[in-house]
């Protein structure tokens, strides 16, 4: 990871209130899979699971011709 735990809770909680409950998903830096030549692919699903809580599930579509860069 770019960036330890305590250093994006610290940056975070700059930006924030963080909350007991609160939820920070940190994905993975640009170009991880390169190493082991995985990548996702269209209609592969990812899960994500809390104890006692629930499951967030999500699909991965097709890749966009143009990413929108207005930030």
């Amino acid at each position: 990871m770019a960036y330890s735990i305590p250093q994006i809770v610290s940056f975070l909680s700059h930006l924030m209130t963080l909350e007991p409950g609160d939820v920070i998903l940190t994905g993975t830096p640009h170009g991880v899979g390169a190493a082991t030549g995985q990548f996702l692919q269209p209609n592969d699903q990812i899960d994500c699971t809390i104890e006692r809580i629930g499951t967030l599930s999500n699909r991965m579509g097709v890749k966009p011709e143009h990413f929108y860069t207005g930030f």
